[in-house]
C-alpha cells in the first residue's frame, strides 16, 4: 500500500478505530483544561499581580492551553513537529513523533523536498491519535525573526487547512540551544497575534511542555498575556 493509499485510509478512521492502533495512552482535547480552567484551578498558586503585557480579549483564554506530557498522545487536529531540514527524522520530539507514526510518515516525508528553517510543512498522522503532523524546522541558537517564522508557518497551514486544534512543543529548546524563557515570549507573541486576527479559525492552540521549568515559564507568561483577575 503507498503511503497515499495509507494516509487517507488513517483519515477516514473513526477516533475509536485509531486509538487501537496507538499504544500509548491517547488524550483527548476535552481532557485538556483551556487555560481560563488551568487558571480558576490553581489561581493560589500563579503571580496574580502579574501585569498584562498587552491588552488581550479575556475569550481568547478559552481558546489556549497549557499541558505537560507526551505530544505524541494528543487525539486533536495536528501536533507540530521540530523536525530537521530533511523531514526524516531524528532525536528528541521528533524521533518520537516518526516512531509513534510509523513508517508511512518517513515516506510521505521524503517527497516534501525537506524544509527550511522558519518553513512549516504538513502531513499525516498516520498511527498516531492526531490526523496531520505539521513539521517545522526551528534555528539554532537565538534567533526570534526566525523563531517566530516557525510558528507563523505553522498556524498558517492550520488556517489554510481548516484545522480547528493544534498542539505546538517547545521549538528549538534543548539541543538547538534556544533559551527557555526567550522561546516561550516568542511563542506567546506570535500565537497571541495569530488569535486576534483569527479568533474564529481556531478551537485551541496548546502549548505542550515536558519539562517541569517550562511549565512553569509558560504559567507565568499566559498569566501575563491573558490576565483573568
Amino acid at each position: 500500500m503507498s503511503f497515499v493509499e495509507e494516509k487517507n485510509k488513517f483519515l477516514a478512521m473513526s477516533s475509536e478505530e485509531k486509538r487501537k492502533l496507538f499504544k500509548g495512552q491517547v488524550v483527548s482535547l476535552d481532557k485538556i483544561s483551556t487555560w481560563t480552567e488551568f487558571w480558576k484551578s490553581n489561581k493560589s498558586d500563579i503571580d496574580a499581580t502579574s501585569e498584562s503585557i498587552e491588552p488581550v480579549d479575556s475569550e481568547l483564554a478559552d481558546k489556549v492551553s497549557l499541558w505537560q506530557g507526551d505530544i505524541t498522545a494528543l487525539e486533536i487536529d495536528a501536533i507540530v513537529n521540530a523536525a530537521n531540514s530533511s523531514l526524516l527524522g531524528g532525536g528528541g520530539v521528533d524521533g518520537a513523533i516518526h516512531r509513534a507514526a510509523g513508517p508511512s510518515l518517513k515516506k510521505e516525508c521524503a517527497t516534501l523536498g525537506g524544509c527550511e528553517v522558519g518553513e512549516a510543512k504538513i502531513s499525516g498522522a498516520y498511527k498516531l491519535p492526531s490526523k496531520y503532523v505539521i513539521h517545522t524546522v526551528g534555528p539554532k541558537g537565538e534567533k526570534p525573526d526566525k523563531l517566530q517564522e516557525c510558528y507563523e508557518s505553522c498556524l498558517s497551514l492550520v488556517k489554510e487547512n481548516n484545522l480547528r486544534s493544534v498542539a505546538f512543543p517547545c521549538i528549538s529548546t534543548g539541543v538547538y540551544g534556544y533559551p527557555q524563557a526567550a522561546a516561550a515570549k516568542v511563542a506567546l507573541d506570535s500565537v497571541t497575534k495569530f488569535l486576534v486576527e483569527n479568533k474564529d479559525s481556531v478551537d485551541r492552540v496548546i502549548f505542550c511542555v515536558f519539562l517541569e521549568s517550562d511549565k512553569d515559564i509558560y504559567t507565568g507568561l499566559l498569566q501575563k498575556y491573558f490576565c483573568l483577575e
